[in-house]
């Protein structure tokens, strides 16, 4: 009878030490696990912060180039222009004057 309640004490430690084991190795997987999903979201997230940042310097690169293409149109159309509207100015004060001599001419 005492060897049945040793064996059957034995037993029950060693099942709860089992357990106790099985318990810690779960327990430690689970950790891994969590441990390892952390990282990959904090390698997602600097991805993407990465990626913005990125999107932000192409944004600012593509601004400056309209910009800058703006302005070299602009002065390209002044340089082109600046003779025409000087051209256009003189033939409009010769066509005044011409205007103002045949006025005076009929007028007397």
């Amino acid at each position: 009878m005492v060897v049945v309640v040793v064996v059957v004490v034995v037993l029950v430690l060693v099942l709860v030490v089992v357990l106790m084991v099985v318990l810690m190795v779960v327990l430690m997987v689970v950790l891994v696990v969590v441990v390892l999903m952390l990282v990959v979201l904090v390698v997602v997230l600097v991805l993407v912060v990465v990626l913005i940042l990125m999107l932000l310097v192409l944004v600012v690169l593509v601004v400056v180039l309209v910009l800058v293409v703006l302005v070299v149109v602009l002065v390209v159309v002044l340089v082109v222009l600046m003779p025409v509207v000087v051209v256009l100015v003189v033939v409009l004060m010769l066509m005044l004057v011409v205007l103002v001599v045949v006025l005076v001419v009929f007028w007397w």
